[in-house]
C-alpha cells in the first residue's frame, strides 16, 4: 500500500488538506511525497530531510529508523512528525495528540470521569486513547469489528457511554451519509468526536446536532497538529491564535453556499452573480437532474410525473452535497424530501431567498403552472424553514442579493 509523507526537504517536509494549513503557517516549501513501502527506509536515510509528517500506514512503520523517539509517541505507539536536527538524528514526535486535544477543548468538552467509547482501533484510535488517559477519563472502551467489544453488541455492553469518539473513516468523503452507530443507543451521551473532516458534518455528527450535544469534527485537530508539527520543524512557539485563523480560512474555503426558495424565487440569477462575485462554481441541480436524465424537467414531470422527479432530485442533491466549496442551486421542492436536508447541511450554509408572490414567474415550471402559490408557500414555507440558516430578501437588485449572501457566508462560514 502506496503512503503519504509531507514536508520539506532540505528544510521540512502532508495530504491534500495539510498542504494549505502549512503554507498558511508560513512554510512555503511544503509538499506531498508519496512512496511505496520498499522505499521507506531510504527515503527516511536521506541527509536533507529537515521535517516530515506521515500519514498512515507509515505512522508506525518509521519509529524503527528514529534515533530518537519522543515519550509521548512511544506512549502512544505511533509518529507522525519527523525532524532531522542539526546533530544529524532522526526524531520522532506525534503531534496528533495535541490537536486531539484541541479538538476537545475548542468544542467544550471534558473527558474527565466520564466513560468514553472510541470507535476504531487504528493509529487515530491509539492517539484517543492516550488522549482520553491524559484528561482522566473514568473508563475508555475500543470498539472494533471483532473482538470483546465490537459493533453487533455495543449497544448490550456499552449503552451507558458518555462520549462516543469516532475514529474511522466511515462517514467520509466520498461515502458520506452513514454513521457508525446510532446516538439513540446511547441515552447518556454528552458529546461526540468525529476525527473525518470532510465533511463537515457527517452523519454522525448531524445526530449530535439534533440532539443539542457538543461536537467537533477533524478539522480543529488537523489544524492543530499543523501548528504544533511546524513548532517541531522550526523550534519556535506559535499562538495559537494562529489555529483560529487557518481554522476560519478553510472552513470559508470549503464550505458550500447553498440556495433554496421557492420555483422563480431567483436562486438561478443570484447563483450566477454570486459566481461571478466569489470566483465559485455554481452548480445547478436541476440542469443536472436534466443532463443524467437525458431529458427537460417538463418532459420528466409528463412522462414519469413528480415522483420519478424526485427521486431523480434525491440522487442528484446528494451529489452535489457531497462537494466543497460550491454554489449549489436547488429546486422550489427540494425541501419537500427531508433526506434533502443532510445532503446540503452535511457541506453547506443554506440560504433561503424570499421574494414577493406576485413576482414569481411560473413559465416552464412543472408545478407552478395554474397552482395557487399561496397555497405552495403555504405548505412550503414550513420546510423552508426547516432547512435554511438564515433568509435573504431578494426583493431587490440582483447584485444587492449576492452581495448580502456573500457578507453573510464570510462572517459566519468560518464558525
Amino acid at each position: 500500500m502506496r503512503g503519504k509523507i509531507y514536508g520539506l526537504l532540505g528544510r521540512k517536509l502532508g495530504h491534500s488538506w495539510s498542504v494549505p494549513i502549512h503554507t498558511a503557517l508560513g512554510c512555503q516549501g511544503y509538499r506531498l511525497i508519496e512512496l511505496e513501502p520498499e522505499e521507506l527506509g531510504g527515503f527516511l536515510r536521506r541527509e536533507d530531510i529537515g521535517g516530515l509528517n506521515v500519514t498512515i500506514p507509515y505512522k508506525r512503520g518509521v519509529m524503527p529508523f528514529c534515533d530518537v523517539i519522543d515519550p509521548a509517541a512511544q506512549a502512544i505507539g505511533s509518529v507522525n512528525t519527523l525532524v532531522r536536527r542539526a546533530d544529524g538524528r532522526l526524531y520522532g514526535y506525534n503531534t496528533d495528540i495535541d490537536g486531539f486535544r484541541y479538538m476537545l477543548r475548542r468544542a467544550n468538552i471534558s473527558l474527565a470521569g466520564k466513560k468514553v467509547l472510541i470507535l476504531g482501533s487504528g493509529g487515530a484510535s491509539l492517539t484517543a486513547q492516550a488522549a482520553a488517559r491524559q484528561e482522566c477519563a473514568r473508563e475508555v472502551v475500543v470498539i472494533s469489528r471483532s473482538g470483546p467489544d465490537n459493533y453487533e453488541n455495543l449497544p448490550e455492553r456499552h449503552a451507558d457511554g458518555e462520549i462516543v469518539v469516532n475514529t474511522t473513516p466511515v462517514g467520509m468523503y466520498p461515502s458520506t451519509g452513514v454513521s457508525p452507530v446510532e446516538l439513540d443507543c446511547f441515552p447518556r451521551c454528552a458529546g461526540v468526536l468525529d476525527v473525518v473532516y470532510n465533511p463537515r458534518r457527517t452523519a454522525l455528527l448531524m445526530q449530535a446536532e439534533e440532539r443539542g450535544l457538543p461536537y467537533s469534527d477533524g478539522l480543529p485537530m488537523l489544524v492543530a497538529q499543523a501548528k504544533r508539527a511546524e513548532e517541531h520543524f522550526f523550534e519556535k512557539s506559535i499562538p495559537d491564535s494562529e489555529n483560529e485563523r487557518i481554522l476560519a480560512l478553510l472552513r470559508q474555503e470549503t464550505a458550500n453556499i447553498v440556495l433554496i426558495g421557492m420555483p422563480g424565487s431567483g436562486k438561478s440569477t443570484v447563483g450566477q452573480a454570486l459566481a461571478e462575485l466569489t470566483g465559485r462554481e455554481a452548480i445547478d441541480v436541476d440542469q443536472r437532474i436534466a443532463e443524467t436524465a437525458g431529458r427537460s424537467i417538463p418532459e420528466i414531470f409528463a412522462q414519469g410525473g413528480e415522483a420519478a422527479f424526485r427521486a431523480l432530485e434525491r440522487e442528484a442533491t446528494a451529489e452535489a452535497g457531497k462537494l466543497s466549496g460550491k454554489i449549489i442551486l436547488t429546486g422550489g421542492g427540494v425541501v419537500k424530501d427531508l433526506r434533502n436536508y443532510a445532503s446540503l447541511h452535511q457541506n453547506g450554509r443554506i440560504y433561503h431567498l424570499i421574494r414577493d408572490l406576485t413576482l414569481l414567474p411560473t413559465d416552464g415550471r412543472p408545478l407552478s403552472q395554474g397552482a395557487d402559490l399561496a397555497a405552495m408557500w403555504a405548505e412550503r414555507g414550513p420546510m423552508y424553514a426547516r432547512f435554511r440558516d438564515t433568509v435573504i430578501d431578494n426583493n431587490g437588485t440582483v447584485a444587492d442579493t449576492a452581495a448580502a449572501i456573500w457578507r453573510d457566508f464570510c462572517e459566519y462560514s468560518g464558525d
